[in-house]
């Protein structure tokens, strides 16, 4: 472009210049003054882009700004801090774990687990639909097929080779297919819930 700028405004230059001599008037008489303006233009122009840009301004740089925290995180530690709420509420599981069951008897202990194991086998039926990994009775002698699901089977023992593997079913395992939670419509900066409120009876 700058090539192109120059080359014309040469051009238009040198013919100005024959239009502006009194001896060429007759050979050029439609050149005038105009055409040598538009000559000047042309080399202002050509000059314009010849000159070096300007370098373009950096913009500042924004400070760097905390990561912003986790609400999902945060969501998930409250749903289970619920969950963990609803088991105390209906079976006392917590009080049945935190306490210190040794001064008890064995027949205070049973009691009290019948209670935490009806409690908490309600909530589970719920809100989870569990059902066992193998239908065989524990003791049994089982296949785990190719191709298992490592988070489905736990081998012990001597294991060599590849699968399927032989071995006696120790435990039958447990899964689920479906989990029904309450949704806990919660902020991001909201503390994680009580497991459990403190019962004052005034008086």
């Amino acid at each position: 472009m700058r090539v192109v700028l120059s080359v014309a405004a040469m051009i238009l230059v040198a013919v100005c210049g024959v239009a502006v001599v009194p001896a060429a008037e007759p050979v050029w008489p439609y050149l005038s003054e105009a055409s040598l303006a538009l000559a000047l233009l042309v080399l202002i122009l050509v000059f314009s882009q010849l000159r070096p840009k300007a370098p373009p301004r950096m913009h500042a740089t924004e400070p760097a700004r905390p990561a912003p925290g986790q609400p999902a995180a945060r969501r998930a530690d409250a749903e289970i801090v619920h969950f963990l709420g609803m088991l105390q509420d209906k079976g006392r599981l917590v009080d049945f774990l935190m306490d210190d069951i040794n001064p008890y008897s064995d027949a205070q202990v049973g009691a009290a687990a019948r209670v935490v194991h009806a409690g908490c086998k309600g909530v589970l039926e719920e809100h989870f639909r569990i059902n066992p990994i193998r239908a065989e009775q524990e003791g049994s002698t089982v296949q785990v097929p190719a191709g298992y699901s490592a988070d489905e089977y736990r081998l012990v023992g001597k294991i060599a080779g590849r699968a399927p593997f032989s071995g006696v079913l120790v435990h039958r395992g447990w899964k689920t297919d479906m989990v029904k939670l309450p949704l806990l419509l919660r902020g991001a900066a909201d503390e994680i819930p009580a497991i459990a409120p403190a019962e004052v009876e005034v008086k």
